[in-house]
């Protein structure tokens, strides 16, 4: 092994985060796991990989050294593609609003089982915060009750949306966006051109999931891209015609879908305006959006800090009244109308 597969291997193959890298091969060199980790930070920031590197280091029948997985084995691919005996992934499903109490129940009958043909039953519950709350409490039963062979990983926006009780039952690692040039290195690594490399690295904050899934993806840069020129044309809209927009976004039989666009949507106004709030304010922080660069900061010079705020603020309140299954439509309408006028 030459030496930067050696510096990859040491880091589980991850792209930074090497703090947490590192305390969780002490404690599989020190025989000293927790029975349970919850891992949270931003979609994209690098939770669920941290969590099947962990599973991979657990199981790896033949690893380089304690706590680094060879990678390359059946069982590190089995669990790299989720597809291990020993490995139950449970999330919300396709469709349903929340990750409900029986997805939980099954969970535990399989960790009671003896494990198949590693060492351990890993459980990972992937974006955990969108359990219900039976399934809360049915978790935090099977936290107390988990056999000593059990490792249960979770993954979650924030600790804080969670119950305490189940919080205080885990290992936290808190994981942070990485800085700009780190990841913008990361994808010139993976063949990215340079201008892509720089704008995609932007657009996903510091999030190297994000930005590989833009990279692979071109309908997210097409879609980002049509909600912004939509956007421009809100902006010199009659309130009529902003009216009629809503109703575009909202007119398709499968209303789940709808919503999720208008989250989408959302996340990429919210993203945009942010970057007007930082160039009014003079801030020396990166822009997000900075192929419109230009663009925000023509906006910006007919625009105030204050009312600026408060655009971004009243976004911030939609989105949270989205997820507590408010009127969307309504919710559209009253955003919409919030916007300042640009003739």
């Amino acid at each position: 092994m030459n030496k930067a597969d050696e510096k990859s291997g040491n880091n589980w193959g991850m792209i930074g985060h090497e703090w947490a890298v590192e305390m969780l091969q002490q404690h599989i060199a020190h025989d000293s796991l927790r029975h349970a980790y919850l891992l949270t930070g931003p979609d994209g920031v690098g939770r669920r990989t941290l969590a099947l590197r962990l599973a991979q280091a657990l199981e790896c029948p033949q690893p380089i050294s304690p706590g680094v997985p060879c990678g390359k084995c059946r069982t590190c691919k089995q669990i790299d593609a989720m597809q291990y005996p020993d490995l139950t992934v449970t999330q919300r499903e396709s469709g349903k609003r929340d990750l409900i109490v029986e997805q939980i129940r099954q969970l535990r009958q399989q960790l009671v089982l003896t494990p198949y043909q590693g060492k351990y039953r890993v459980a990972l519950l992937l974006r955990f915060q969108e359990a219900n709350p039976s399934a809360y409490n049915a978790l935090l039963k099977t936290l107390e009750e988990a056999p000593a062979h059990a490792i249960l990983l979770l993954t979650a926006d924030t600790a804080e949306g969670l119950p305490a009780t189940i919080v205080s039952r885990c290992e936290v690692l808190r994981l942070r966006p990485l800085p700009v040039s780190q990841v913008e290195t990361a994808l010139l690594e993976r063949g990215a051109g340079t201008e892509q490399a720089h704008l995609l690295s932007h657009l996903s904050g510091g999030r190297p999931g994000a930005a590989f899934n833009l990279m692979e993806d071109a309908s997210l840069l097409e879609f980002r891209q049509e909600r912004l020129d939509e956007l421009q044309s809100l902006l010199r809209a009659t309130r009529v015609e902003k009216f009629t927009y809503a109703g575009k976004l909202f007119k398709s039989r499968d209303k789940d879908k709808d919503r999720e666009n208008f989250r989408e949507m959302l996340l990429v106004w919210l993203a945009y305006w942010r970057d007007v709030l930082v160039c009014i304010s003079g801030s020396s922080a990166p822009l997000v959006n900075v192929d419109r660069a230009e663009e925000i900061a023509t906006i910006a010079e007919r625009l105030d800090l204050s009312s600026t705020r408060r655009l971004v603020e009243g976004m911030e309140t939609a989105m949270l009244r989205l997820e507590r299954n408010v009127n969307s439509r309504l919710l559209a309408e009253v955003l919409l109308l919030d916007l300042p006028k640009l003739s």
